[in-house]
Protein backbone atom coordinates (compact mmCIF):
# COMPACT_ATOMS: atom_id res chain seq x y z
CA UNK A 1 0.00 0.00 0.00
CA UNK A 2 2.68 2.22 1.10
CA UNK A 3 5.43 1.38 -1.31
CA UNK A 4 4.65 2.38 -5.02
CA UNK A 5 6.69 5.49 -5.39
CA UNK A 6 5.16 6.48 -8.43
CA UNK A 7 2.12 5.83 -7.54
CA UNK A 8 2.52 8.16 -4.19
CA UNK A 9 3.89 10.88 -6.47
CA UNK A 10 0.71 11.45 -8.71
CA UNK A 11 -1.64 10.58 -4.95
CA UNK A 12 0.20 12.59 -1.80
CA UNK A 13 3.68 13.66 -3.69
CA UNK A 14 1.60 17.32 -4.88
CA UNK A 15 0.56 17.66 -1.43
CA UNK A 16 4.27 16.57 0.17
CA UNK A 17 6.03 19.66 -1.91
CA UNK A 18 2.97 22.40 -0.63
CA UNK A 19 4.06 21.35 2.73
CA UNK A 20 7.37 20.38 3.05
CA UNK A 21 8.77 24.59 3.00
CA UNK A 22 5.94 25.62 5.19
CA UNK A 23 6.96 23.00 7.74
CA UNK A 24 10.91 24.21 7.45
CA UNK A 25 9.82 27.26 8.27
CA UNK A 26 7.87 26.60 11.04
CA UNK A 27 10.33 24.28 12.48
CA UNK A 28 13.26 26.81 12.74
CA UNK A 29 15.43 24.30 11.68
CA UNK A 30 19.45 25.65 12.00
CA UNK A 31 21.33 27.29 9.11
CA UNK A 32 23.98 24.49 9.31
CA UNK A 33 24.21 20.60 11.43
CA UNK A 34 22.88 17.91 10.93
CA UNK A 35 19.24 16.98 10.07
CA UNK A 36 17.30 14.26 10.50
CA UNK A 37 14.49 13.50 8.06
CA UNK A 38 11.85 11.10 9.57
CA UNK A 39 9.32 9.30 7.09
CA UNK A 40 11.26 11.07 4.43
CA UNK A 41 8.72 9.01 1.58
CA UNK A 42 10.04 10.59 -1.80
CA UNK A 43 12.17 13.27 -0.81
CA UNK A 44 10.49 16.56 -1.09
CA UNK A 45 11.25 17.68 3.02
CA UNK A 46 14.81 16.73 2.41
CA UNK A 47 15.06 18.68 -0.40
CA UNK A 48 12.92 21.42 0.93
CA UNK A 49 15.66 22.00 3.34
CA UNK A 50 18.37 21.90 1.57
CA UNK A 51 17.32 24.22 -1.11
CA UNK A 52 16.63 26.95 2.34
CA UNK A 53 19.45 25.34 4.52
CA UNK A 54 22.53 25.30 2.47
CA UNK A 55 25.13 24.53 5.17
CA UNK A 56 23.21 21.95 6.21
CA UNK A 57 23.67 18.12 6.09
CA UNK A 58 20.71 16.20 5.90
CA UNK A 59 19.81 12.21 5.77
CA UNK A 60 16.18 10.95 5.33
CA UNK A 61 15.29 7.55 6.63
CA UNK A 62 11.72 5.75 5.78
CA UNK A 63 11.18 1.93 6.07
CA UNK A 64 9.72 1.60 2.44
CA UNK A 65 13.10 0.80 0.69
CA UNK A 66 11.21 1.37 -2.99
CA UNK A 67 10.66 5.25 -1.57
CA UNK A 68 14.40 5.59 -0.63
CA UNK A 69 15.21 4.15 -3.89
CA UNK A 70 13.01 6.65 -5.85
CA UNK A 71 14.68 9.80 -3.59
CA UNK A 72 18.19 8.94 -4.14
CA UNK A 73 17.46 8.36 -7.89
CA UNK A 74 16.17 12.00 -8.22
CA UNK A 75 18.27 13.82 -5.51
CA UNK A 76 19.22 17.31 -6.88
CA UNK A 77 21.63 17.92 -4.01
CA UNK A 78 24.25 14.85 -3.64
CA UNK A 79 26.67 16.44 -1.77
CA UNK A 80 24.32 17.72 1.02
CA UNK A 81 21.38 15.11 1.35
CA UNK A 82 21.24 11.23 1.39
CA UNK A 83 18.82 8.47 1.87
CA UNK A 84 18.64 5.24 4.02
CA UNK A 85 16.05 2.54 5.38
CA UNK A 86 15.39 3.03 8.60
CA UNK A 87 12.86 2.95 11.52
CA UNK A 88 11.89 5.27 13.84
CA UNK A 89 11.31 3.10 16.74
CA UNK A 90 14.74 1.95 16.41
CA UNK A 91 17.33 4.06 14.88
CA UNK A 92 20.75 3.09 14.42
CA UNK A 93 22.40 6.39 15.24
CA UNK A 94 24.18 7.49 18.42
CA UNK A 95 22.94 9.42 21.12
CA UNK A 96 22.81 13.62 19.90
CA UNK A 97 23.72 12.77 16.37
CA UNK A 98 21.29 15.53 15.08
CA UNK A 99 20.96 19.25 15.29
CA UNK A 100 17.71 19.03 14.32
CA UNK A 101 14.39 16.34 13.51
CA UNK A 102 11.67 16.80 11.65
CA UNK A 103 8.89 14.47 9.96
CA UNK A 104 6.24 15.70 7.72
CA UNK A 105 3.07 13.61 7.13
CA UNK A 106 4.68 10.28 8.52
CA UNK A 107 4.32 9.91 12.18
CA UNK A 108 0.76 9.09 12.24
CA UNK A 109 2.25 6.09 10.30
CA UNK A 110 4.31 4.70 13.05
CA UNK A 111 3.11 1.58 14.80
CA UNK A 112 4.54 2.84 18.12
CA UNK A 113 4.82 6.70 18.21
CA UNK A 114 5.52 7.02 21.76
CA UNK A 115 8.95 4.99 21.17
CA UNK A 116 9.86 6.40 18.25
CA UNK A 117 9.49 9.86 19.78
CA UNK A 118 11.85 9.31 22.56
CA UNK A 119 14.07 7.78 19.72
CA UNK A 120 14.43 10.85 18.27
CA UNK A 121 14.58 12.99 21.36
CA UNK A 122 17.76 10.66 22.04
CA UNK A 123 19.31 11.13 18.88
CA UNK A 124 18.93 14.80 19.15
CA UNK A 125 21.90 17.00 20.46
CA UNK A 126 20.18 18.87 23.76
CA UNK A 127 18.67 22.24 22.50
CA UNK A 128 18.11 21.01 19.23
CA UNK A 129 13.83 21.27 17.35
CA UNK A 130 11.90 18.05 16.84
CA UNK A 131 9.38 19.10 14.72
CA UNK A 132 6.56 17.13 12.84
CA UNK A 133 3.46 17.84 10.69
CA UNK A 134 0.04 15.33 10.02
CA UNK A 135 -3.49 15.67 8.48
CA UNK A 136 -5.96 16.77 10.13
CA UNK A 137 -8.13 14.36 8.42
CA UNK A 138 -11.12 14.97 10.50
CA UNK A 139 -12.05 18.80 8.53
CA UNK A 140 -9.36 20.46 7.23
CA UNK A 141 -8.02 18.20 4.40
CA UNK A 142 -10.71 18.48 2.27
CA UNK A 143 -9.21 16.33 -0.44
CA UNK A 144 -9.75 13.18 1.73
CA UNK A 145 -12.68 14.35 3.94
CA UNK A 146 -14.56 14.87 0.60
CA UNK A 147 -13.70 11.31 -0.05
CA UNK A 148 -14.53 9.22 2.82
CA UNK A 149 -17.65 11.47 3.46
CA UNK A 150 -19.06 10.12 -0.02
CA UNK A 151 -17.23 6.47 0.47
CA UNK A 152 -19.28 6.08 4.40
CA UNK A 153 -22.04 7.51 2.13
CA UNK A 154 -22.55 4.45 -0.41
CA UNK A 155 -21.05 2.07 2.12
CA UNK A 156 -21.57 2.36 6.26
CA UNK A 157 -18.47 -0.59 6.18
CA UNK A 158 -16.34 2.30 5.22
CA UNK A 159 -16.81 4.14 8.34
CA UNK A 160 -14.35 2.39 10.44
CA UNK A 161 -11.41 2.81 7.76
CA UNK A 162 -12.41 6.83 7.49
CA UNK A 163 -9.00 8.40 8.16
CA UNK A 164 -10.43 10.61 10.67
CA UNK A 165 -9.77 7.88 13.22
CA UNK A 166 -6.08 7.97 12.60
CA UNK A 167 -4.08 9.08 15.55
CA UNK A 168 -2.66 12.71 15.85
CA UNK A 169 -4.82 14.18 13.69
CA UNK A 170 -6.94 16.48 15.73
CA UNK A 171 -6.00 19.53 17.88
CA UNK A 172 -3.90 18.86 20.61
CA UNK A 173 -3.02 15.58 20.01
CA UNK A 174 0.57 16.33 18.47
CA UNK A 175 1.40 18.64 21.53
CA UNK A 176 0.53 16.40 23.98
CA UNK A 177 2.55 13.50 22.96
CA UNK A 178 5.46 16.29 22.23
CA UNK A 179 5.02 17.21 26.30
CA UNK A 180 4.72 13.50 27.30
CA UNK A 181 7.86 12.68 25.79
CA UNK A 182 9.53 15.36 28.20
CA UNK A 183 9.96 18.08 25.35
CA UNK A 184 10.14 21.92 26.69
CA UNK A 185 8.42 25.10 24.61
CA UNK A 186 6.24 22.93 22.42
CA UNK A 187 4.30 24.43 20.29
CA UNK A 188 1.20 23.85 18.06
CA UNK A 189 -0.26 25.51 15.40
CA UNK A 190 -2.10 25.05 11.72
CA UNK A 191 -0.59 25.39 8.58
CA UNK A 192 -3.41 25.63 5.75
CA UNK A 193 -3.38 25.62 2.55
CA UNK A 194 -5.24 24.92 -1.06
CA UNK A 195 -4.82 22.81 -4.12
CA UNK A 196 -5.72 23.02 -7.39
CA UNK A 197 -6.60 19.93 -9.67
CA UNK A 198 -6.91 20.73 -12.95
CA UNK A 199 -9.97 18.57 -13.52
CA UNK A 200 -12.13 15.96 -11.63
CA UNK A 201 -9.75 13.50 -13.22
CA UNK A 202 -7.20 14.77 -11.73
CA UNK A 203 -8.67 14.71 -8.48
CA UNK A 204 -10.27 11.27 -8.95
CA UNK A 205 -7.81 9.21 -10.48
CA UNK A 206 -5.09 8.96 -8.31
CA UNK A 207 -7.36 7.23 -5.72
CA UNK A 208 -7.36 4.17 -8.04
CA UNK A 209 -3.44 3.72 -7.47
CA UNK A 210 -3.98 1.96 -4.36
CA UNK A 211 -1.90 4.26 -2.14
CA UNK A 212 -2.76 5.28 1.36
CA UNK A 213 -5.89 3.84 3.32
CA UNK A 214 -8.26 5.58 0.32
CA UNK A 215 -6.39 3.97 -1.59
CA UNK A 216 -6.64 1.06 -0.45
CA UNK A 217 -10.43 0.85 -0.11
CA UNK A 218 -10.25 2.02 -3.81
CA UNK A 219 -8.92 -1.47 -4.59
CA UNK A 220 -10.90 -3.45 -1.88
CA UNK A 221 -14.35 -2.12 -3.21
CA UNK A 222 -16.47 -3.91 -5.03
CA UNK A 223 -16.37 -3.23 -8.68
CA UNK A 224 -19.92 -2.08 -9.50
CA UNK A 225 -19.53 0.54 -6.34
CA UNK A 226 -16.88 2.10 -7.53
CA UNK A 227 -19.12 4.33 -10.41
CA UNK A 228 -21.23 4.99 -7.36
CA UNK A 229 -18.72 6.04 -5.42
CA UNK A 230 -16.94 8.55 -8.31
CA UNK A 231 -20.37 10.07 -8.84
CA UNK A 232 -21.36 10.82 -5.03
CA UNK A 233 -17.31 12.50 -4.69
CA UNK A 234 -18.48 14.30 -7.80
CA UNK A 235 -21.91 15.64 -6.56
CA UNK A 236 -20.17 16.86 -3.47
CA UNK A 237 -17.59 18.74 -5.47
CA UNK A 238 -20.16 20.73 -7.61
CA UNK A 239 -18.89 20.83 -10.39
CA UNK A 240 -20.34 22.58 -13.19
CA UNK A 241 -18.01 20.12 -15.14
CA UNK A 242 -15.27 17.51 -14.77
CA UNK A 243 -13.28 19.36 -16.20
CA UNK A 244 -13.87 22.51 -14.55
CA UNK A 245 -10.49 23.01 -12.28
CA UNK A 246 -11.50 21.76 -8.49
CA UNK A 247 -9.92 23.63 -5.50
CA UNK A 248 -9.69 22.56 -2.36
CA UNK A 249 -8.20 24.17 0.94
CA UNK A 250 -6.61 21.34 3.37
CA UNK A 251 -4.60 21.73 6.97
CA UNK A 252 -1.94 20.25 8.71
CA UNK A 253 -1.25 20.06 12.76
CA UNK A 254 2.62 20.77 13.24
CA UNK A 255 4.33 20.69 16.30
CA UNK A 256 7.65 21.37 17.52
CA UNK A 257 9.40 21.63 20.83
CA UNK A 258 13.26 21.50 22.06
CA UNK A 259 15.25 18.32 23.39
CA UNK A 260 16.34 19.61 27.19
CA UNK A 261 19.73 20.01 28.17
Amino acid sequence: MFGNAEAYEHYMGRWSRVVAPRLVHFAGLPDRGRILDVGCGTGSLAFAIAERKRHAHVVGIDSSKEYVAYASSRNPFPDQVAFAVGDAQQLEFADATFDAIVSSLAINFIPDTKKALLELRRVTKPGGNLSAAVWDYGAGMQMLRIFWDAAVRIDPEAGPLDENRMPLCREGELSTLWRQAGLEDVHEQPIDMTMTFASFADYWDPFLLGQGPAGAYVRRLEPDKLPILREEIKHRLSLSSEDAPVVLPARVWSVRGVVPG
